[in-house]
């Protein structure tokens, strides 16, 4: 297989099998799904829409993977346990409550074929906030000329302020800007939540999510942290137009109070 999709699932059996309906419509013909849960009762994919969107996706030919992960150590660790599943040569951790467009797996595994970097993003929108423009937000906006470079991205600094891009729609709004285009336009990103293909091995040689063990089991920022490791040596962008819609369910992770990159340097 090509991509290795990554889904760590919570408690959330309505999410993740709207989830998997975004990957059973993609046109990418060489991906295996991997799911690892955590939820405190029955797992995510035990629902009877998850059941059949798994279904779908092995009627396809693609392989199909589905683990319980506990006990619950953070996500980090969750995060972690699938990358050690993984085989292929690239991964897109893709978050519970995220639909993907027809052709985003396409897309990205384009882009980060073709500009060699160590990972491309899908910046999630909130469509319920279409209406919602937000100019300001979108002034630290820049595409990338050529092959994205190396970038030290680190709370504080010019470039972590590149945030804003991704609040509400304004992927949406960005993505506006570049349908006319004949292809995918990358730009540069601070971090990208909830859909992001790494080059595994630019992930494993940044150490992956191996510093799940110096972290509480409560903690966020762990997507972040991973990313800010990759994007040092091997560079980043997002890619327009957005192809992830979120889902805009209320959060599983309620701890917001321990950041990963505040405990473990980049």
């Amino acid at each position: 297989m090509r991509v290795d999709v990554l889904i760590p699932t919570r408690n959330r059996p309505a999410e993740l099998a709207v989830t998997l309906s975004g990957l059973a419509a993609q046109d990418f013909p060489d991906f295996a799904v991997h799911v690892a849960d955590q939820s405190d009762g029955d797992a995510s994919y035990d629902s009877p829409a998850a059941e059949a969107m798994v279904r779908v996706l092995r009627h396809q030919g693609h392989p199909v993977q589905l683990s319980r992960n506990l006990p619950r150590r953070g996500l980090a660790q969750q995060r972690n346990h699938l990358l050690d599943q993984s085989k292929s040569d690239h991964v897109l951790f893709l978050d519970d409550d995220v639909w993907l467009e027809p052709g985003a797996i396409s897309r990205m595994h384009s882009a980060i074929t073709e500009l060699g970097c160590g990972m491309v993003g899908n910046a999630v929108t909130g469509l319920s906030y279409v209406d919602d423009r937000r100019p300001h937000e979108l002034e630290p906006y820049e595409e990338w000329d050529g092959r994205p470079e190396p970038e030290q991205i680190t709370p504080g600094t010019r470039e972590w302020q590149r945030w804003t891009l991704h609040n509400a729609a304004n992927p949406t709004h960005l993505s506006e800007r570049v349908r006319h285009r004949p292809k995918w336009t990358a730009y540069k990103v601070a971090w990208v939540g909830g859909c992001v293909m790494f080059d595994r091995e630019a992930l494993v040689n940044v150490g992956g999510f191996e510093f799940w063990q110096e972290l509480p089991p409560e903690h966020c920022g762990e997507d972040v942290l991973a990313q800010m490791k990759v994007a040092a040596k091997y560079g980043a962008a997002g890619i327009l137009p957005t192809g992830a819609v979120h889902l805009e369910s209320p959060t599983t992770v309620v701890n917001r109070d321990t950041e990963a990159y505040d405990l473990v340097s980049p």
